[in-house]
């Protein structure tokens, strides 16, 4: 049997997924990447094989991948033909490397039709996994809840009022320690999973205003929900410096290290009932519960998005 190789661990995502896959694996079973040399070291020092990769570039990513049975696919934190080509590159390198099949980290209803820019990138990978004719596990993740926390403070910071584009729509938001958590489980478990999507779901769908009131009630404070119109949420972002696209100039630090553009076509594919999906596979894959809403409220410090990684999520 090859070994597992978990990609992205210089990143947020990443580097918890290795965290997990460490207690579940014996380190020798273990294959870690990234494209930060130095981010790696710690795992070498702990005697896990350690490789170099950007996926940005196609030299060199099959011989990274050699000795692979099981490779998890960390999406890229870009949007639009950039991430497509990165992760192009990197399903042809696990084929050519012999691969058996990709753990991807997908996004919830990613197969739906919607101006959602991040959700095209999604189902063009899936497809793209799918016509190379690898096994797969699509983990299709519902939102991130660390980045509505963070959006939650930038409020309370400024006049009280959470002001975006998503309406009513409902979301079961996840942690992002959960997504990680799931992603390693998916790896030290894919051989009892085949060409199998699972929606990766935090416990409970809820409207924004919701998940305000369970900050409210965590915090003390008194933020409220204004719906606005898609070009209005634009000028929201432009006012506090992000970019509309992924090809801009992130500021350090941001609260909200995402682009513009992802996030108001995001907002709006919730708002349309697009990502209104709730399941219990992350409970089937896991065998443990999802971080609730409320509980990362009352440890909000360990629940912040944290600052975007340019080249590797």
């Amino acid at each position: 049997m090859g070994k597992l190789l978990l990609t992205g661990v210089d990143g947020n995502l990443g580097a918890e997924a290795a965290k997990i896959l460490l207690e579940l694996e014996d380190k020798d079973d273990l294959i870690f990447c990234g494209y930060d040399p130095e981010s790696l070291k710690q795992y070498a020092d702990m005697g896990v094989e350690t490789r170099v990769t950007n996926f940005n570039h196609a030299d060199g990513l099959a011989e990274a991948f050699q000795g692979a049975e099981r490779l998890a696919l960390i999406s890229m934190p870009f949007v639009g033909p950039k991430r497509q080509a990165a992760h192009r590159n990197a399903v042809d390198a696990a084929k050519a490397a012999g691969v058996k099949q990709i753990v991807y980290t997908s996004l919830v209803n990613a197969d739906d039709e919607t101006k959602s820019v991040e959700k095209k990138d999604h189902i063009y990978t899936e497809n793209y996994i799918k016509a190379a004719g690898l096994d797969y596990i699509f983990m299709r993740n519902s939102q991130y809840a660390e980045a509505m926390v963070t959006n939650y403070f930038t409020f309370v910071h400024m006049d009280g009022v959470l002001k975006n584009s998503q309406g009513d729509g409902l979301m079961a938001y996840i942690s992002r320690k959960d997504c990680a958590k799931a992603l390693a489980y998916a790896l030290h478990r894919g051989g009892e999973y085949s060409h199998a999507v699972l929606n990766i779901n935090g416990p409970e769908l809820m409207t924004i205003s919701k998940f305000i009131e369970y900050g409210n009630q965590a915090t003390g404070n008194h933020v409220t929900y204004q719906e606005l119109t898609d070009e209005e949420n634009y000028q929201v972002f432009d006012a506090m410096g992000v970019p509309r696209t992924t090809d801009g100039v992130f500021l350090e630090g941001s609260e909200a290290p995402f682009s513009s553009d992802g996030m108001v076509t995001f907002a709006q594919a919730i708002r349309e009932g697009k990502m209104a999906i709730h399941t219990d596979d992350f409970q089937k894959l896991t065998g443990q519960e999802p971080i609730t809403v409320l509980y990362m409220f009352q440890h909000a410090d360990e629940f912040q998005v944290g600052d975007r990684h340019s080249e590797d999520a």
